[in-house]
């Protein structure tokens, strides 16, 4: 059962954007586990999945379970719009070393809630992982409904859903039908959380691990205070971290860390110059930098 602080990983880049930088990655992993991080999430779109070949992203599931060598899980993200290409990406992620899976609702095509039933259904028949089901309707078009994730869960091995429908309706309606519930927004975390939350898969915690550990661990020992108190340095890192395209300030901010270079792959393009000081002058202030 996954919970406290995930971190969607970026991916590092090679100077020219040709490869991932296997160096860089590897410290990343070993930076992560030092800091107190739960768990990995690998090729979601914080880490450009959609600009990756899928040799790339089957290499990138693997080198993140080689380098984390057990000491914290690894959930892949593993999703598309393609059903069928969703139970590929979900098969190869298992034999590449991955703990879990992290599957999208279909994107664009804008399935019913029958067909996303059925399009989860698959993914749980052709592997054995543990399945997070991830729901973004700002970026799928498309709703998971609290009753179809209560009908997927019923097949067995659901993990939790990762809400980032932005409603905390609609979590305490998936947490009252018994599905677990992680954080898709840190803006939201701690008040998800403050309900029955089991934790985060958080974009901050790139740039700010200890932070969102921290402030996941007080929340799962009940002290509300402290974690409000951390909530609000997530909140304001939040802001800058979503100023623009996700992944481009986290990326930023590592590179400001001297984690990664600054390489994207088009469509992402490097920050602006007044959003760039905008997130220095935000993570001087929590002394991240």
């Amino acid at each position: 059962m996954l919970s406290g602080s995930i971190v969607a990983l970026v991916t590092p880049w090679t100077e020219d954007g040709s490869a991932i930088d296997t160096a860089a990655l590897k410290a990343l992993v070993d930076w992560h586990v030092e800091q107190g991080t739960n768990a990995l999430l690998p090729c979601g779109t914080t880490g450009e999945s959609p600009v990756f070949t899928h040799d790339e992203q089957h290499e990138m599931i693997r080198l993140t379970a080689e380098y984390a060598a057990g000491r914290i899980p690894v959930l892949a993200g593993a999703g598309s719009n393609c059903t069928r290409e969703a139970v590929s990406l979900a098969c190869a992620a298992e034999k590449n070393g991955a703990d879990a899976i992290l599957t999208i609702t279909p994107y664009y095509n804008k399935p019913t809630q029958e067909g996303i039933f059925q399009h989860f259904k698959a993914v749980r028949e052709a592997m054995p992982l543990p399945m997070v089901l991830y729901n973004v309707p700002s970026r799928t078009g498309v709703n998971l409904a609290p009753e179809t994730a209560a009908r997927v869960a019923e097949l067995g091995n659901i993990d939790s859903v990762k809400e980032a429908s932005g409603s905390l309706d609609q979590a305490l309606a998936l947490l009252n039908s018994g599905v677990r519930v992680l954080s898709g927004e840190d803006g939201l975390t701690w008040p998800l959380m403050a309900i029955g939350g089991s934790g985060t898969i958080s974009v901050v915690a790139n740039f700010a691990p200890r932070l969102v550990s921290d402030m996941c661990k007080a929340a799962h020992a009940g002290d509300m205070a402290e974690a409000r108190r951390l909530h609000g340095i997530v909140h304001e890192l939040t802001q800058v971290a979503f100023c623009e395209t996700n992944p481009i300030p986290a990326k930023t901010a590592l590179v400001e860390l001297g984690k990664c270079h600054e390489s994207f792959r088009l469509p992402l393009v490097p920050m602006s110059s007044g959003k760039r000081a905008e997130l220095i002058t935000c993570m001087k202030k929590h002394k991240l930098l």
